[in-house]
């Protein structure tokens, strides 16, 4: 009798959660599901970097103005970061992140319906908010919809969460600067392709499987608390550190390469534009991609050598006579191909430190060190356009990038931590040992992953 009492019990309190697991997409297919919508949002958010050029000359605004409208969009990202990055962790993932889609969506409304520059400057702080709120969950998101038996995020996922998140922001200009170049209506095509999409992705990750469940009992709000974990403190500095440079370099192309391109290179064309800033972080996703198996010291040496020398790259361009389109575009690949090598170096120290539970607190706090490192620099060097030519400004950029990263390159080539034992280690939330002698598939804790 207790025995038909218990069934009876477990029967009336289960139906409701197995038809609605019955209603939803499989595991798998709910991980592509976010991808497709992380990758959609993510290219909405470069997007207008390769037409400011024709949003300056139909507003009639300078360059001071575009860097600007450019600065609002990462004050909406990292305020986001900031004050949403994180809640997924108690709210769960699919309820976050579907909000900053609709958010997403709404910012892409604003940019087919609206023709002025304070619509321009309302799709961009929308734009900065959805992606704020959507970078760290959709990052945590995948990770958790594909774990190995052990519960550790496999390298798949970090691969997948890099495609989508740096494939987006180079896919983004490229497409938007082609639709321009050959579409009557410019300012327009490219956000009615990104709306369908996001819409489409919306839909999709409203289907799909949560990837961690709500807290129980949810603690009480509070924004994400910037601090650093009270072990790997010096490594987890130095994962922020690397963050910030990296995105200062891939701020130069993302904010000012229409600027520089149409006013030293006399290469007006956002075509060209997008082309650049996909060719920078394209290069950043492939060199993510294909560098899985390297400890993060030889990431950060090789990466910084690399940036180093795109900089001198970037630079010598412009001084060339006549200035090279051809040695911008070769110096935008070296220097973004460093920098995506010194963000996943960094990317995997913040995750190897991570657990389930406070994953995307964790990413919501990088990402916006990150997105600071890709606003000030650029703000100082829109500034300094007012004052003295593109050419003489990319050479203080330079300057001033690259004594950043011979400055941090001893902070990320040799982060140490002292264990009990007396040696330099990343210890997970799992009770793993990441040793920067061991490359990332030999780790004996968590997996480490790239997620940008």
């Amino acid at each position: 009798m207790a025995t038909e009492e218990a069934d009876l019990q477990r029967t009336h309190r289960h139906p409701i959660r197995t038809a609605e697991h019955d209603r939803r997409l499989s595991k798998r297919t709910s991980f592509w599901a976010v991808a497709f919508a992380f990758l959609s949002l993510t290219a909405l958010s470069t997007a207008p970097s390769a037409l400011y050029r024709l949003y300056a000359q139909r507003d009639h605004f300078s360059s001071l103005t575009s860097t600007f409208v450019y600065a609002v969009y990462v004050v909406g990202v990292v305020a986001s970061l900031l004050l949403a990055g994180h809640v997924s962790d108690w709210y769960g993932r699919r309820r976050v992140f579907a909000a900053a889609l609709i958010i997403g969506i709404a910012s892409a409304i604003v940019f087919v319906t609206s023709k002025s520059l304070a619509g321009l400057v309302t799709g961009r702080v929308l734009t900065g908010i959805a992606l704020g709120a959507g970078v760290a969950t959709a990052t945590a998101y995948l990770s958790d919809l594909d774990v190995d038996p052990a519960g550790i995020p496999t390298r798949r996922a970090g691969i997948v969460s890099t495609l989508a998140n740096v494939g987006g922001l180079a896919l983004g200009p490229l497409v938007a600067g082609l639709l321009a170049r050959y579409e009557p209506n410019p300012l327009t095509l490219s956000y009615v392709v990104l709306l369908v999409a996001l819409t489409a992705g919306l839909l999709a990750v409203l289907a799909s499987v949560e990837g961690h469940a709500a807290a129980r009992p949810r603690p009480a709000y509070h924004p994400q608390r910037l601090r650093a974990p009270a072990q790997n403190r010096s490594a987890f500095l130095a994962a922020l550190t690397g963050a910030f440079m990296s995105f200062a370099v891939f701020g130069l192309i993302a904010g000012l390469a229409g600027t520089l391109l149409a006013d030293s290179f006399h290469h007006s064309s956002p075509a060209v534009t997008g082309l650049a800033i996909f060719l920078a972080f394209g290069t950043g996703a492939v060199a993510q991609t294909t560098t899985t198996t390297w400890r993060t010291t030889r990431l950060f040496g090789a990466g910084t050598a690399s940036a180093l020398v795109g900089l001198c790259i970037l630079v010598a361009s412009a001084w060339t006579d006549p200035p090279s389109l051809a040695l911008f575009l070769v110096g935008g690949v070296v220097a973004g191909a460093g920098c995506g090598a010194i963000f996943r170096g960094s990317l995997a120290t913040v995750i190897a430190t991570s657990s389930a539970d406070d994953r995307a607190g964790a990413l919501a706090l990088f990402f916006a060190v990150g997105y600071t490192g890709i606003s000030v620099p650029v703000l100082g060097a829109g500034v300094a356009l007012q004052f003295v030519s593109p050419r003489l400004t990319l050479l203080l950029f330079g300057i001033g990038a690259g004594l950043g990263l011979l400055a941090a390159a001893p902070i990320l080539v040799r982060p140490r931590e002292r264990s009990r034992g007396g040696h330099a280690s990343i210890t997970g939330a799992t009770g793993g040992h990441a040793s920067d002698a061991l490359p990332a598939h030999e780790h004996t804790g968590r997996q480490i992953t790239n997620p940008a």
